[in-house]
């Protein structure tokens, strides 16, 4: 619909478009009203006055889902934008002191489960600090710590609160056998597995519980990266031990009439910098709080 140059153009509120966004990332009305603080009918009453306001719809609903329309990816993009624009316009006025750069070193499957999320919700509240993340395996972590290429480090670590490592405890979780769903690998002698490098705690406590139960395995898929784990259990090539929050509807757990030994629990760890500045501070009491959530 052409506007006359005369019609005044309605203002989009942010709040809308923050309600947008939410339910963009979360595929629902009931998680996106969570997220934003606001009822579910709420955030449908926003959704329709945004629609009122453009003129054309911006999601797609059906039972199941939600999804963008083509409008609606066009005002998603423009409102990441003007969004992230308040949060700087507003920073340099409501905290202008807080500011700087955090080295944050995290691990591969971190990477991919958590930390997009806990990132992008503390650039939310602190638009003034950068974060570079790192993607490493714990103990080369450590190392650019301790010389001082990383300001803060989440390392996997054994489970139990232990007060003489160094690392604060911000999760513990039990490890699972993951199989493919209907896959038959972990019925073959030797036992084929897909492991992380050398020095990774679950790979250690996967073999040393194998040995300890006298079960013959041979090592068929070895990679540093969640990614190629997950493709080697999803072909049925080996069975490979991994949180059991990383399961899905593919990758399931071993059931006991194979009886794979039972795993042990392991930890992530923070370990920090000896004098860290205050954004350091910051994005530590951000993860320490996220993590306390999940």
């Amino acid at each position: 619909m052409n506007r006359p140059m005369s019609t005044k153009i309605p203002l989009l509120e942010l709040d809308l478009l923050r309600t947008l966004v939410a339910i963009a990332e979360h595929g629902n009305f009931s998680l996106a009203a969570e997220a934003v603080n606001r009822t579910p009918s709420a955030v449908s009453m926003q959704v329709k006055r945004m629609e009122e306001l453009l003129e054309r719809p911006v999601f797609v609903r059906d039972s199941r889902s939600v999804r963008l329309t083509q409008d609606g990816d066009m005002l998603l993009e423009h409102g990441r934008r003007l969004l992230a624009l308040n949060r700087d316009v507003m920073s340099r006025f409501l905290d202008p002191g807080l500011s700087g750069e955090v080295r944050l070193g995290t691990p591969d499957d971190l990477a991919e489960r958590f930390m997009p999320a806990m990132l992008r919700r503390f650039a939310d509240t602190h638009p003034g600090i950068a974060v570079n993340v790192v993607v490493d395996g714990s103990q080369r972590m450590n190392e650019k710590l301790n010389e001082g290429r990383l300001d803060i480090a989440i390392v996997t670590c054994g489970a139990g609160h232990n007060r003489s490592e160094p690392a604060e405890v911000l999760l513990e979780e039990q490890l699972v056998w993951a199989v493919a769903k209907g896959g038959i690998c972990a019925e073959q002698t030797p036992l084929p597995i897909s492991v992380w490098e050398e020095g990774c705690i679950w790979r250690k406590g996967a073999i040393e519980k194998l040995e300890n139960q006298g079960r013959p395995y041979r090592i068929a898929f070895q990679s540093a990266h969640i990614s190629a784990q997950r493709a080697a259990i999803l072909a049925d090539l080996a069975v490979a031990p991994i949180p059991q929050s990383s399961l899905t509807s593919q990758i399931v757990k071993a059931s006991p009439e194979l009886k794979l030994p039972e795993l042990p629990a392991y930890a992530l760890g923070m370990l920090m910098v000896e004098r860290p500045s205050d954004a350091v501070l910051a994005a530590a009491d951000h993860l320490r709080a996220a993590f306390a959530k999940l």
